[in-house]
């Protein structure tokens, strides 16, 4: 089987590709403003990301997915590195530094899960309903929610668990199991929450829980865990409809004042609501939704369940990813952090999601035949 395959040019997808591509150019400028050092790596990072969506987008991904087990391991091994090898930065060992490349392999770990189980769900699609195979799906995305978790980063964890459901969705799980796990999961929700007010949690590190108890009482600990949360909803507030303006010099601001630590990442949305006001937060929410629905129209129109599941899985990594990252920049969610797709600054995270675009590209010049 030939890894690239005749197109027709009709069928790639221009209007994906300038959405991410203007949604990345508003990334370099937020980047550049919040740290101007880092502005020329992100540039670096996107014109990377282009190249390596193009040459995805050629690829056929039904000659990925035989490979499905490969990916797999190879998730494994580097998650395995970061466990043993990884380097340091902020109290957390999530980064392969190799000198001249220093990454993230959670970042990858996210579209490398959405090929396996695309495969693996599309082979078990009629047994997908049974438990034992429900079992075997967990039991195959618990070893990269535990390593991940133990790096620490919660918030990948949450992240990679909401993408596996979804996953699960697309592969046709019942509406009844849904029904039965939500039954389930929504007063364990509440019965932690409890759990961490009135006592620690045994799983939860000590920082956890204090982002948890800031979140639920933000005027109480305003001087300390809740600080950032609550500088970044005033920063976004205090842009008003139009903003203070792009790379402003007012000493107020969260980036100037350093209010607000790293605020190229994690709190690259305070930046845009403070500089660019509720008009440059809407276009970005608006891209991020476009982007979205570009995904799922080319999973409609798929050959098969497999593509159908990789452009619903990129569709809602980037819908998950966007809804974390703007929740805690607005307080809706504890501070944890992750990156706005396309947007916050970070290069693996970038590379990650333009190959799993890349792929939707792929999946979207392969139609349906009476397309």
């Amino acid at each position: 089987m030939k890894f690239l395959k005749r197109y027709h040019l009709k069928n790639f997808n221009f209007i994906l590709v300038t959405f991410v591509t203007a949604l990345s150019i508003i990334g370099i400028m937020a980047v550049g403003s919040a740290q101007k050092s880092m502005q020329g790596k992100q540039i670096f990072g996107v014109i990377l990301g282009l190249l390596v969506m193009l040459l995805f987008s050629i690829i056929d991904y039904k000659w990925i997915l035989r490979f499905y087990w490969i990916l797999y391991a190879v998730n494994l091994i580097l998650l395995l590195l970061v466990h043993f090898f990884g380097a340091e930065a902020n109290n957390a060992v999530r980064w392969l530094d190799f000198g001249f490349i220093r990454f993230q392999p959670s970042d990858p770990t996210k579209i490398l899960m959405i090929l396996f189980f695309a495969q693996f769900l599309t082979k078990h699609r009629k047994k997908l309903n049974h438990p034992v195979m429900i079992m075997e799906a967990i039991a195959l995305i618990l070893p990269s929610l535990y390593l991940i978790y133990k790096q620490p980063n919660l918030s990948t964890t949450i992240c990679l668990a909401a993408l596996f459901c979804v996953l699960l969705y697309l592969g046709g799980l019942s509406y009844k199991f849904i029904g039965t796990v939500l039954a389930v999961v929504i007063p364990v929700c509440l019965i932690f929450l409890s759990l961490v007010v009135h006592s620690n949690v045994p799983f939860l590190k000590d920082y956890q829980r204090q982002r948890i108890l800031a979140w639920l009482e933000p005027q109480k600990y305003a001087s300390s865990t809740a600080y950032q949360q609550m500088n970044s909803i005033m920063a976004i507030g205090s842009g008003q409809l139009k903003g203070k303006g792009y790379d402003n010099n007012t000493t107020t601001s969260v980036k100037n004042g350093n209010f607000i630590s790293e605020p190229q990442t994690d709190f690259i949305f305070a930046i845009i609501g403070e500089e660019l006001g509720f008009i440059g937060c809407c276009i970005v929410i608006i891209l991020l939704l476009l982007i979205i629905v570009q995904c799922i129209i080319i999973g409609l129109r798929a050959q098969d369940l497999a593509g159908q599941i990789i452009c619903g899985g990129v569709a809602a990594l980037i819908g998950i990813q966007s809804f974390i990252n703007i929740s805690v920049a607005t307080g809706i969610f504890p501070n944890t952090g992750i990156s706005l797709p396309f947007v916050s600054y970070g290069l693996s995270s970038i590379v990650s999601l333009f190959s799993g675009i890349g792929v939707v590209l792929n999946v979207g010049l392969q139609p349906k035949k009476y397309q």
